[in-house]
């Protein structure tokens, strides 16, 4: 097992990360863009989607498998929807111009839409539908990935972990943020666990020959487990219908890898998506009812051994609260990494000796 992590002010790894970005041809606003995107992640915990895959992004960057400066451009466009070619442009980039496109046909027609094409691994889908929060909207992201995930009864890789996305404003309470892998964890859990040296836990993943395993290198070889068995299938399939299908993005095996030998731009597919609350209502009225939804589900009756019920993304804005005062958390391994990217671009990591 290794030390225990030290600790960053967000602030001071959001301006390294920006600056190594930007050496690597970034402009500031995009460099900015894909470095608050990443501590977002850490900060509310979801550190597998943060800083951890700076390297792999840098390393994309310099294989010329990312476009640097992408030309984002509106392929079909209609009062409500959009369908956007993302040029191949860095996933957090495309995706916030995406998400930006969607809030504005909400606030025009009350609904939004667009579907993106070339885009690339995005981090953490909450970001993303986080910003429908500050227009008084629903948010919506869905996307595809690297073939990891056998279909129900099947061998073959052909899904992605393909995630999800909700952001529900509400008033007094907290909103709720529903943001999931449609297998039982992120495959960005199982590699930040292999880099630091611990095992994962059970019902996770299956090894290479389909065997449970605990062991994350195994497990990188092999393939998670999907939420819910067929069901989780299912959920996979249309994701990957909505998020790559529509847009006309590559599919199952057709999607580039990210980490395992990357030859190709990964091609991946997004769809986005707002709801305007006063399209339907009264806004105030809408959050009034969902403050009563979250309070009569968290009052609730609790089972054996359960001290709390949450509800969805609580614990991240919890998180998020208490690392912005404490520093984010970095693990010995990703120090190294991190300080080592620095020291290439001439970028000094923050504490470093």
């Amino acid at each position: 097992m290794s030390a225990g992590p030290r600790r960053v002010p967000a602030a001071a790894l959001e301006a390294f990360t920006t600056a190594l970005f930007r050496s690597h041809g970034l402009s500031p606003e995009d460099a900015a863009t894909v470095a608050r995107t990443l501590v977002l992640a850490d900060l509310r915990g979801v550190d597998s989607h943060g800083v951890l895959r700076t390297g792999v992004y840098l390393e994309r960057l310099k294989r010329g498998l990312i476009n640097p400066t992408p030309k984002v451009r509106v392929l079909r466009e209609g009062p409500a929807a959009a369908l956007l070619d993302g040029d191949n442009g860095m996933g957090p980039v495309v995706a916030t111009a995406a998400m930006r496109r969607v809030l504005e046909r909400a606030r025009a027609a009350g609904v939004g839409a667009v579907a993106v094409r070339r885009g690339n691994h995005y981090g953490m889908a909450a970001a993303y539908a986080l910003m429908a929060l500050e227009e008084d909207c629903i948010g919506l992201t869905l996307t595809n990935g690297p073939a990891l995930v056998a279909p129900w009864g099947g061998t073959r890789r052909f899904f992605g972990t393909n995630p999800l996305a909700i952001a529900v404003p509400a008033g007094r309470e907290r909103p709720v943020v529903l943001d999931m892998a449609t297998t039982v964890v992120a495959r960005g859990k199982i590699i930040k666990a292999a880099k630091e040296g611990y095992p994962i836990p059970a019902g996770w993943a299956l090894d290479a020959e389909g065997r449970p395993t605990t062991d994350a290198a195994a497990a990188l070889a092999g393939t998670p487990v999907p939420i819910g068995g067929y069901k989780g299938y299912g959920l996979m399939l249309v994701i990957e219908v909505l998020s790559a299908v529509l847009a006309g993005a590559a599919v199952g095996p057709a999607v580039g890898e990210l980490y395992d030998n990357p030859r190709r731009p990964q091609e991946v597919g997004h769809l986005f998506a707002a709801i305007r609350l006063e399209a339907f209502g009264d806004p105030g009225e809408f959050k009034g009812r969902m403050d009563a939804l979250i309070r009569e589900v968290r009052e609730g009756p609790r089972a054996p051994g359960s001290e709390r019920i949450y509800l969805p993304g609580e614990i991240e804005f919890e998180t998020e609260a208490r690392l912005r005062r404490e520093g984010v958390p970095v693990w010995p391994a990703l120090w190294e990494e991190l300080t080592a990217l620095g020291r290439e671009a001439g970028v000094p990591f923050p504490g470093e000796a």
